[in-house]
Order: C-alpha cells, then structure tokens, then sequence
C-alpha cells in the first residue's frame, strides 16, 4: 500500500471484510480543530458513503471502521466548520487487497473428526505450568519447608 503523508492504517495492507483502525494528523489536525469527521465511500463511484466522527488523542484524530468487499477505498475528513482536507480535490484514495484463501475460515462440523490444537498452544501450556511449579515449589524445597501431604496429616 502507498504511504500517505498524515494518514496512516494499523496494517500495512487494506483486507477486504476487515476492520481497520486510521489516524489523521493532517491539516485539520494541525489547525487545531476540535472535531473531525472522516466521509468514506468505495469504489470507482463512492459507494455506500458514511460519515463518521473521530476520537482525538495526542497522536491525531482515530477512528476504527468496516471494509466490505469492494476494490477501493475513498476517503476526505470534514472538521465542525465545515472545512474539508480532500487531498487538493483529488480525495484520499487507497486500494483494498482481496481476502487470501489461507485466511478464509472452513468450519468442519463432523464430530468424528477430533480438532487439534496448534504445537505452540501446546508448548506455552507446558511452559506456564513447568513455571507455576517451580515458582511454587522450589522456594520450599529450597527452605526445607517442603512435606507430601501424608507427613502433613499424620502430625
């Protein structure tokens, strides 16, 4: 995707039925305003065009949005005085990148097919416990501290 000067994306690729978090730090920004609302739509003719308003932080205005499956997304930012940042009227514009097959979700509803859990999951699983213990126990095995439960109930 090309970099845009004061726009940036929490991806660095734009996915068809994704959400995606923007920040603006363009001249409406810059001018201080207090409110600014991003006017987006998609595709070659700007369909299905929202409006939306825009938290502002420290680091520019943000606001978290849908993509539907479209090619394109078109966008231009409106602060409460009614100015408007469109890129020189040329708009915002940025291409949206078809979902790959190898995120697409296959649901196999069959019972007798067992799911298997990923090796990594597995893995921090044994991690966290290998830890557990030895964050329990050794300290008491250390200190002398340490009685099985059949020392502990006959005293």
């Amino acid at each position: 995707m090309e970099l845009v000067k004061n726009i940036f994306f929490n991806t660095d690729k734009l996915i068809e039925n994704s959400v995606v978090k923007l920040s603006y730090t363009g001249k409406l920004f810059q001018n201080n305003s207090e409110e600014v609302f991003i006017h987006y739509g998609f595709g070659d003719n700007w369909d299905n065009v929202s409006e939306l308003p825009m938290s502002k932080t420290e680091l520019g205005f943000q606001v978290e949005f849908q993509l539907p499956s479209s090619n394109k997304l078109n966008l231009c930012f409106r602060n409460n005085n009614n100015e408007w940042d469109n890129n020189d009227y040329n708009n915002y514009t940025f291409q949206i990148e078809e979902a790959p097959a190898s995120l697409a979700i296959v649901e196999n509803n069959s019972l007798d097919v067992p799911r298997k859990l990923r090796k990594t999951y597995l893995w921090s699983k044994k991690i966290k416990l290998a830890v557990y213990k030895i964050i329990r126990y050794f300290p008491k095995l250390i200190s002398g501290n340490y009685r099985k439960n059949s020392e502990t109930t006959n005293n």
